[in-house]
């Protein structure tokens, strides 16, 4: 059974710092594209980065240059270091992967920007 589950999320002050964990298994984390997105209040669900098996990544235009994701595959866990946060960053952050026409996220962690 594929589980995924997120951490760090917390209030932060405009121009903070968070990192998010997210701990995987039941799957081959290794060989797995993982990806991380974001729900804020009202809106869909968006897209914010992904890491490849073999460590390249991408990003969103939105976050571009200030959040970096990474992975440790010895650790199955993936990480997404969010810098000078802005309040449309709220959001509840998802960590994801698919495999073979299936997706999977975990349920979330919510991370508010706000003074």
């Amino acid at each position: 059974e594929v589980q995924l589950v997120e951490s760090g999320g917390d209030l932060v002050q405009p121009g903070g710092s968070l990192r998010l964990s997210c701990a995987a298994s039941g799957f081959t984390f290794s060989r797995s594209v993982m990806r991380w997105a974001r729900q804020a209040p009202a809106k869909g669900l968006e897209w914010v980065s992904n890491i490849s098996s073999d460590g390249r990544t991408y990003y969103a235009d939105s976050v571009k240059g200030r959040f970096t994701i990474s992975r440790d595959n010895a650790k199955n866990m993936v990480y997404l270091q969010m810098n000078s946060l802005k309040s449309e960053d709220t959001a509840v952050y998802y960590c994801a992967t698919s495999s073979g026409g299936s997706s999977w996220r975990g349920q979330g962690t919510q991370v508010t920007v706000s003074s």
